[in-house]
């Protein structure tokens, strides 16, 4: 059930900014490896992740933390971080502050022209990798969302990684590798966080601590 709901309800997402997609530049930095290309503890409101504000849900910052709420089931929110790379490693804190455990929480890498590679978990215990493109979700390696017992459920706190290295896909959740995959579709794009909802709405997060190395 909860594969199911995953490929309906990304197939139906809400961006961070009405409308086209905003295009991503061609890539540019170069960086040594194991460099912290940047970090936010979002106790800034002005570094530049979005501020939106509507009944389906808010994305905004919240007392030094970015927070997303998802209003309406089966919608899902994101934000990137306006930053064009191609190999990155990013890490972020995440807490469910409320709403239900049956939700999406992850990270977001290679977001170019509205697709994306992402890496989520649910509050329920469950994650996976996966690729939306063309308005198309794949979820890649696995057919169905997998449980583990590494992800606090409730409103207990995940660290979570992501590593975008060449075709390799690796997620870790609390310090142990998850998933690792295949997959040279997308090459290089923005990098951000997302959350939403599947069946029941209400969804409310809270992230802190994101940044990004260069692996």
């Amino acid at each position: 059930m909860i594969a199911l709901l995953l490929l309906a309800a990304l197939a139906c997402q809400v961006p961070a900014v009405p409308g086209a997609p905003q295009p991503t530049p061609a890539p540019t930095m170069t960086i040594a490896p194991g460099a912290l290309i940047f970090e936010d503890d979002f106790s800034d409101p002005g570094s530049g992740w979005e501020r939106r504000a509507a009944a389906e849900g808010i994305m905004d910052y919240n007392a030094e933390s970015y927070r997303i709420i998802a209003n309406v089931p089966q919608t899902n929110f994101w934000s990137t971080a306006k930053r064009d790379l191609v190999d990155v490693r990013l890490e972020v804190d995440e807490g469910k502050l409320a709403g239900p455990d049956e939700n999406r929480v992850g990270l977001v890498c290679r977001y170019t022209k509205g697709n994306y590679y992402f890496f989520i978990i649910s509050h329920d215990g469950f994650y996976a990798i996966g690729l939306f493109q063309d308005g198309q979700t794949s979820l890649l390696g696995q057919s169905e969302m997998q449980t583990h017992e590494v992800i606090n459920r409730g409103t207990s706190v995940n660290h979570l990684r992501a590593d975008c290295v060449g075709g390799t896909l690796t997620f870790y959740v609390n310090g142990q590798k998850l998933a690792q995959v295949e997959d040279t579709t997308l090459t290089h794009g923005d990098v951000g966080l997302l959350a939403g909802s599947f069946s029941q709405p209400g969804v409310d997060i809270l992230f802190d601590n994101f940044v990004a190395i260069q692996p």
